[in-house]
């Protein structure tokens, strides 16, 4: 093989490589009389203006995109998040139990809610606190927010579909907590007595969207 065909074989060996090829690498792929070292430097010096250059990382070389070219070969992408399970079953019972504590949240599902699941919630700007609960510890109440109806195609809450519509759609089964969500039909049942304290009543806006007059006291999220 002539030093011609050398060059190429060493050209194709570091195209077909994504990682560093070792020179120890090189050397075994290359015929026994090759002047590896002085091919790899006529390669470097071929690619030095080209769209990609020869780059030497320890005692690797890899081919990589010419330095000055890599802000044009960025594509930014938008890769939606995929909820959990958990997320996906807390964000229902939320959407037709509002407002309620993450206590209560815990009864219908029958499992602890993570931190991370109302954390994932809250970023999507799906959920917001909608005040506090008159009963020991004053635990925060969640509500939906109107990106969370704008999301979903809803007009209000009053379009979210019953729960014989779930059911015969078969997004409800017999997962524990899933059968217990029930579609509060109206506004008094959002703002019943055992509910909000009466300076926090929850009020059902014309927007299909509720509002709670919170107290002086800052809504501080649970633990």
């Amino acid at each position: 093989m002539d030093r011609f065909q050398q060059l190429r074989l060493l050209e194709a060996i570091l195209f077909a490589s994504a990682e560093p090829v070792t020179e120890k690498h090189l050397t075994g792929r290359m015929p026994e009389d090759a002047d590896l070292t002085g091919l790899l430097t006529e390669l470097q010096e071929m690619y030095a203006n080209r769209g990609v250059t020869l780059n030497r990382v320890g005692d690797a070389w890899v081919f990589r995109t010419a330095e000055d070219l890599g802000e044009h070969m960025r594509v930014e992408r938008e890769v939606p998040k995929k909820l959990s399970r958990a997320a996906i079953e807390t964000m229902a019972i939320i959407a037709y139990h509002q407002p309620v504590t993450r206590a209560e949240i815990e009864e219908i599902r029958g499992v602890a809610v993570s931190r991370g699941t109302l954390d994932l919630l809250l970023e999507a700007n799906w959920i917001k606190p909608r005040g506090r609960k008159r009963v020991p510890g004053r635990p925060v109440t969640w509500g939906t927010t109107a990106t969370f109806l704008d999301h979903f195609g809803l007009e209000d809450l009053k379009a979210l579909p019953g729960v014989q519509e779930l059911k015969a759609a078969g997004l409800l089964d017999n997962r524990p907590g899933l059968g217990a969500i029930s579609m509060r039909d109206s506004e008094s049942e959002l703002a019943d007595s055992e509910g909000l304290e009466e300076e926090e009543i929850v009020l059902f806006g014309e927007d299909g969207d509720y509002e709670a007059v919170e107290t002086d006291e800052a809504v501080a999220l649970e633990d």
